[in-house]
């Protein structure tokens, strides 16, 4: 594993010891897709002062006004990471750069607007996400599990279908190990042919890099075996949905302790008050963040309460927080010292969400505010007159729903600039238009000799 350096002449000499020949100076665009140059090691001084130029217009999320100048891609030294399975490459997570200043549509550079607006509160955002995905394998009846035997109603956990899949599962995470991840365990999910990895939490804008780097190494080591690694949120109509759950907490700038941990939190849930203004804060802009953390068509799939063979989705509905009760928007796990966003999905890109949740979180945080008792109860079985009597919301529905609550909400435009706020608007808007136009399989079977 490399030494983290912003010494050119030792990185260069890391590199080269490490037999990397190539560099890819990745950033990521809308979707928290990797996007990339590749320069040789040669040219490692070039890259780092920004020499790799990008078309706007040919990327998802660029603003209108801008997408005919040329951004540059100014790669983080300490993000530097030597593709485990191919190891001539070393990849960088990049800022974008566009006429001499950092790109306000950057994502990365979004998020670090995000931090930097925490560390002047004295606070360091800590965050865990979950990877649930689904590795798949094509066949004349389209996408199937990998393993033949993953036919189960109810495979969650199923000792067979992990170790029948170890072979790539295996490869995985043994990369994630050799990075330095520290991965805890990783388990066969409730949908056939879906996963989960568990590793360590960092940094949010660490967690971030890591996230959409993983995405890239599933889907090329998955591909050695003969299948792909699908990031899509519910592939299934009859499967859970993959979740990539925020687990998130504020640590001091100047201790690491963590903020949010109280053993003697009169509510139960281990939570301070720090945490629990943090919660109010999220939820209160639940609405907007769902739009990107949940940003699909697809993703409103999930979050559904009925939905697989085994039963319950486990995907949160209501705007509401709890205890360690996976029926809540967010909940806050045993033990306490943390709070878990579980709308987000696979599909998410970490820079914005994270950016999101974290200055939704400070505005609770600076104005105090308390989110009410904790519900402990499993949400799904409450009625909407029920609901209704405790002012619960339902998050949205849709997409539609949720660019609507996105663009009604400050928030939103506060987090993201002007330009990538109107660009992700307008994008996602333009998604939601040619899905409600297009005619589906279930409407042709459904109509076609109906009347």
């Amino acid at each position: 594993m490399l030494k983290p350096t912003k010494d050119l002449n030792s990185l260069r000499e890391q590199l080269k010891a490490e037999g990397v020949e190539f560099l890819m100076a990745s950033f990521s665009d809308m979707h928290g897709v990797s996007k990339t140059k590749m320069v040789p090691l040669s040219h490692l001084g070039d890259m780092m002062a920004g020499s790799e130029l990008y078309t706007g217009a040919a990327l998802d999320g660029v603003p209108q006004d801008v997408s005919d100048e040329e951004v540059s891609a100014r790669p983080d030294p300490a993000s530097c990471i030597v593709l485990p399975w191919q190891k001539s490459v070393a990849w960088f997570a990049s800022n974008l750069w566009c006429e001499g200043e950092p790109f306000e549509a950057c994502s990365r550079n979004i998020l670090a607007r995000a931090t930097s607006a925490a560390a002047d509160m004295g606070f360091v955002m800590n965050l865990g996400l979950e990877a649930e995905f689904y590795v798949l394998r094509d066949s004349e009846a389209g996408a199937v599990p990998a393993s033949e035997r993953d036919t189960l109603d109810k495979p969650c956990y199923d000792g067979y279908g992990a170790l029948d899949n170890l072979p790539w599962l295996s490869e995985l995470v043994d990369a994630m190990e050799v990075l330095g991840w520290d991965v805890y365990s990783f388990d066969h999910e409730d949908g056939n042919g879906q996963f989960e990895i568990d590793f360590s939490y960092a940094d949010a804008m660490t967690m971030a890099d890591r996230f959409v780097f993983l995405r890239m190494m599933a889907n090329a080591i998955a591909r050695k075996h003969g299948y792909f690694a699908s990031w899509m949120p519910k592939p299934f109509a009859n499967r859970t949905g993959s979740g990539a759950h925020y687990n998130m907490s504020l640590a001091s700038a100047e201790t690491g302790d963590n903020l949010f941990k109280d053993a003697s939190d009169p509510r139960g849930c281990g939570l301070s008050k720090l945490g629990y203004q943090f919660v109010a804060g999220v939820l209160r802009h639940l609405p907007a963040i769902s739009a990107v953390v949940s940003p699909t068509v697809n993703s409103y799939k999930r979050l559904i309460k009925q939905g697989s063979m085994s039963g319950s989705t486990w995907a949160p509905v209501f705007v509401c927080y709890g205890n360690n009760n996976r029926t809540n928007a967010l909940r806050i796990p045993l033990g306490g010292g943390r709070v878990e966003l579980r709308a987000a999905d696979s599909a998410n890109n970490p820079y914005l969400g994270a950016a999101m949740v974290l200055s939704a979180g400070l505005e609770g945080i600076r104005e105090g505010l308390d989110p009410g008792e904790p519900h402990t109860e499993n949400m799904y079985r409450r009625s909407d007159a029920e609901l209704k009597e405790l002012g619960i919301k339902v998050l949205p529905r849709n997409l539609e729903e949720a660019i609507d609550a996105f663009e009604a909400d400050p928030l939103s435009a506060e987090v993201m600039g002007k330009n990538m706020f109107s660009a992700y608007a307008k994008f996602r808007r333009d998604e939601w238009e040619a899905y409600h136009n297009a005619v589906s399989d279930w409407e042709r079977n459904r109509y076609l000799k109906f009347f």
